[in-house]
């Protein structure tokens, strides 16, 4: 495994502090993971964000696996019993049913409120996720217009803030939130490949490397992009050597490495999970 990799800029940890305090005041957490990596893009502190609140799980980026891939995840959930909501925040596929899952845990907020003789008032969500896992874009998908920043790029997102979804819902927009220490470097390099943490945390060589691994594990069709077999190395940065070697690379392990990552988050490898539901 390549050396640590950790990112906790200022706004980031600013972030996690106003977070805490905003919960107290939120009824629904919508928590939104990447679907290529779904173990690994779940934040190890949500189980206690959740406490006492309702837990909509949001899977993005369907896009980017399977049909099949989906199918066992859904499978896996279900046996957890796990209500899970797939969605393409870019493309707006899933809206519909998270919408309605957001709309009925603000129903059943306000039963209890009509319980304890309060008024009926907006749900408050917040939207939690890992930088660059499609939480803007879901929200301006839910707003049905832009109404929050919404990039490719992690950490665009810069502090939190209140955005009225309908008469029902108010939602609160909030940075990636990256834990202090990524105890987990399997994970921290899953979340790199997938470009769901701060560029600035790590080596893109170093990442491309173990990308290539996976993606040699999972038998991606890489000679054909590359130009390489990868039957003929026997490591990633071997792979990456070798394509660098080439007259148009000019032995830039950089510019390759920059490449290979940007065709796997770009979907030009196909539709590639790199985690698997743990049957």
């Amino acid at each position: 495994m390549a050396s640590p990799i950790q990112w906790y800029p200022g706004h980031i940890a600013k972030a996690e502090k106003q977070l805490l305090e905003q919960l107290k005041l939120v009824d629904v957490v919508i928590e939104v993971r990447d679907s290529r990596i779904l173990m690994s893009s779940k934040h190890p502190k949500i189980e206690k964000w959740v406490e006492g609140k309702s837990h909509i799980l949001v899977c993005n980026r369907i896009d980017a696996i399977s049909s099949t891939v989906r199918s066992q995840w859904t499978r896996w959930f279900t046996e957890q019993d796990r209500m899970i909501y797939f969605t393409d925040a870019q493309a707006g596929k899933g809206m519909v049913e998270l919408m309605k899952a957001a709309q009925v845990a603000g129903e059943k907020v306000n039963e209890r409120r009509h319980g304890r003789g309060m008024l009926p008032r907006p749900v408050r969500a917040v939207v939690i996720g890992f930088p660059n896992v499609g939480k803007s874009a879901l929200i301006n998908r839910l707003l049905k217009r832009k109404v929050v920043a919404s990039s490719n790029k992690a950490g665009v997102t810069r502090q939190l803030r209140w955005v009225r979804i309908s008469d029902q819902i108010d939602l609160l927009d909030t940075p990636g939130v990256i834990p202090p220490l990524l105890h987990n470097q399997d994970a921290a390099m899953k979340l790199a490949i997938c470009d769901d943490i701060g560029q600035a945390a790590y080596d893109n060589v170093l990442v491309a490397a173990e990308a290539v691994d996976l993606l040699i594990a999972l038998n991606a069709k890489l000679s054909s992009r590359y130009q390489i077999d990868p039957a003929t190395v026997t490591s990633g940065i071997e792979y990456i050597h070798e394509v660098a070697a080439l007259n148009k690379f000019q032995g830039d392990l950089d510019k390759v490495a920059r490449l290979i990552l940007y065709d796997f988050r770009k979907g030009k490898l196909g539709a590639i999970a790199l985690e698997m539901p743990p049957f």
